[in-house]
Protein backbone atom coordinates (compact mmCIF):
# COMPACT_ATOMS: atom_id res chain seq x y z
CA UNK A 1 0.00 0.00 0.00
CA UNK A 2 1.31 3.48 -0.89
CA UNK A 3 1.84 6.22 1.70
CA UNK A 4 0.03 9.56 1.28
CA UNK A 5 0.18 12.96 2.97
CA UNK A 6 -2.47 15.63 2.71
CA UNK A 7 -2.85 19.20 3.80
CA UNK A 8 -6.09 21.12 4.18
CA UNK A 9 -7.03 24.27 5.98
CA UNK A 10 -9.99 23.49 8.24
CA UNK A 11 -11.82 24.78 11.29
CA UNK A 12 -12.08 22.50 14.31
CA UNK A 13 -13.00 22.50 17.96
CA UNK A 14 -12.52 19.92 20.71
CA UNK A 15 -15.69 17.89 21.06
CA UNK A 16 -16.31 14.37 22.31
CA UNK A 17 -18.08 11.93 20.00
CA UNK A 18 -21.30 11.80 22.04
CA UNK A 19 -21.67 15.62 21.93
CA UNK A 20 -21.01 15.64 18.18
CA UNK A 21 -23.66 12.97 17.54
CA UNK A 22 -26.10 14.84 19.81
CA UNK A 23 -25.50 18.09 17.85
CA UNK A 24 -26.51 16.19 14.70
CA UNK A 25 -29.65 14.79 16.35
CA UNK A 26 -28.22 11.27 16.49
CA UNK A 27 -28.38 9.93 20.02
CA UNK A 28 -27.14 6.35 20.25
CA UNK A 29 -27.99 4.52 23.50
CA UNK A 30 -25.03 2.92 25.29
CA UNK A 31 -22.60 4.62 22.87
CA UNK A 32 -18.97 4.50 24.03
CA UNK A 33 -17.74 8.10 24.17
CA UNK A 34 -14.32 9.22 22.87
CA UNK A 35 -12.40 12.50 22.97
CA UNK A 36 -11.96 14.14 19.59
CA UNK A 37 -12.68 17.11 17.37
CA UNK A 38 -15.61 18.44 15.40
CA UNK A 39 -14.18 19.33 11.96
CA UNK A 40 -15.63 21.84 9.49
CA UNK A 41 -14.25 21.80 5.95
CA UNK A 42 -14.13 24.68 3.44
CA UNK A 43 -17.38 23.48 1.80
CA UNK A 44 -19.09 23.62 5.25
CA UNK A 45 -19.21 19.79 5.52
CA UNK A 46 -18.86 18.76 9.17
CA UNK A 47 -17.47 15.52 10.56
CA UNK A 48 -15.89 14.20 13.72
CA UNK A 49 -12.37 12.86 14.18
CA UNK A 50 -10.86 10.91 17.11
CA UNK A 51 -8.34 12.97 19.09
CA UNK A 52 -5.23 10.93 18.21
CA UNK A 53 -6.06 10.77 14.50
CA UNK A 54 -6.80 14.50 14.36
CA UNK A 55 -3.68 15.58 16.27
CA UNK A 56 -1.44 13.44 14.05
CA UNK A 57 -2.92 15.09 10.94
CA UNK A 58 -3.40 18.76 11.83
CA UNK A 59 -1.58 21.58 13.54
CA UNK A 60 -3.03 24.92 14.62
CA UNK A 61 -2.52 27.59 11.95
CA UNK A 62 -0.77 29.73 14.58
CA UNK A 63 2.00 27.15 15.13
CA UNK A 64 2.92 25.93 11.65
CA UNK A 65 6.29 24.77 10.40
CA UNK A 66 7.78 26.22 7.20
CA UNK A 67 6.44 23.41 5.02
CA UNK A 68 2.88 24.10 6.14
CA UNK A 69 3.47 27.83 5.66
CA UNK A 70 4.48 27.13 2.04
CA UNK A 71 1.32 25.01 1.59
CA UNK A 72 -0.75 27.94 2.91
CA UNK A 73 1.01 30.30 0.45
CA UNK A 74 0.12 27.94 -2.39
CA UNK A 75 -3.53 28.11 -1.26
CA UNK A 76 -3.45 31.91 -1.61
CA UNK A 77 -2.93 32.75 2.08
CA UNK A 78 -0.58 35.33 3.59
CA UNK A 79 1.71 34.01 6.35
CA UNK A 80 3.89 35.55 9.04
CA UNK A 81 6.17 34.54 11.89
CA UNK A 82 5.58 35.58 15.49
CA UNK A 83 9.39 35.67 15.83
CA UNK A 84 9.80 38.55 13.37
CA UNK A 85 10.68 41.87 15.03
CA UNK A 86 8.61 44.08 12.72
CA UNK A 87 4.87 44.13 13.25
CA UNK A 88 2.43 43.69 10.36
CA UNK A 89 5.03 41.89 8.23
CA UNK A 90 3.92 38.97 6.08
CA UNK A 91 4.83 37.06 2.95
CA UNK A 92 2.65 36.01 0.03
CA UNK A 93 2.99 34.11 -3.22
CA UNK A 94 3.06 36.38 -6.27
CA UNK A 95 1.82 34.69 -9.43
CA UNK A 96 4.07 34.65 -12.46
CA UNK A 97 3.31 36.58 -15.64
CA UNK A 98 3.75 35.19 -19.14
CA UNK A 99 4.63 37.16 -22.25
CA UNK A 100 5.48 40.52 -20.61
CA UNK A 101 6.07 43.11 -23.34
CA UNK A 102 6.52 46.29 -21.28
CA UNK A 103 8.68 47.03 -18.27
CA UNK A 104 9.81 49.92 -16.08
CA UNK A 105 13.20 48.30 -15.56
CA UNK A 106 16.11 48.92 -17.95
CA UNK A 107 17.33 45.34 -17.77
CA UNK A 108 13.88 43.92 -18.49
CA UNK A 109 13.40 46.42 -21.32
CA UNK A 110 16.64 45.14 -22.90
CA UNK A 111 15.47 41.52 -22.60
CA UNK A 112 12.07 42.38 -24.07
CA UNK A 113 13.71 44.25 -26.95
CA UNK A 114 16.02 41.29 -27.61
CA UNK A 115 13.41 38.49 -27.21
CA UNK A 116 10.09 40.20 -27.90
CA UNK A 117 8.81 39.39 -24.37
CA UNK A 118 9.83 37.83 -21.06
CA UNK A 119 8.15 35.47 -18.61
CA UNK A 120 8.29 36.39 -14.92
CA UNK A 121 8.19 33.33 -12.65
CA UNK A 122 6.02 33.05 -9.54
CA UNK A 123 7.89 34.15 -6.42
CA UNK A 124 7.42 35.01 -2.75
CA UNK A 125 7.22 38.69 -1.82
CA UNK A 126 7.12 40.31 1.63
CA UNK A 127 5.23 43.25 3.04
CA UNK A 128 7.82 44.82 5.31
CA UNK A 129 7.14 46.58 8.63
CA UNK A 130 7.50 50.00 6.97
CA UNK A 131 4.80 49.13 4.41
CA UNK A 132 7.18 48.58 1.49
CA UNK A 133 7.18 45.42 -0.61
CA UNK A 134 10.29 43.25 -0.82
CA UNK A 135 10.30 41.53 -4.21
CA UNK A 136 11.74 38.01 -4.14
CA UNK A 137 11.90 37.42 -0.35
CA UNK A 138 14.26 34.65 0.76
CA UNK A 139 13.88 32.62 3.94
CA UNK A 140 16.70 32.46 6.47
CA UNK A 141 17.63 29.18 8.13
CA UNK A 142 15.86 30.46 11.25
CA UNK A 143 12.69 31.04 9.20
CA UNK A 144 12.90 27.56 7.67
CA UNK A 145 13.39 25.79 11.02
CA UNK A 146 10.79 27.78 13.00
CA UNK A 147 7.42 26.46 14.14
CA UNK A 148 5.86 29.88 14.76
CA UNK A 149 4.37 30.51 11.32
CA UNK A 150 0.72 31.60 11.18
CA UNK A 151 -1.87 32.46 8.55
CA UNK A 152 -2.77 36.14 8.36
CA UNK A 153 -6.47 36.77 7.70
Amino acid sequence: MKRYIGTKIIHAEKMDHFSFLKSKGKVIPNHENMDGYKVKYSDDYESWSPKNVFEESYRPTCAMNFGLAIEALKKGKKVSRSGWNGKHMYIYLQDGTKNVKQARNNHLEELIEKNGSVDINAHIDMKAADGTIVIGWLASQTDILSDDWSIIE
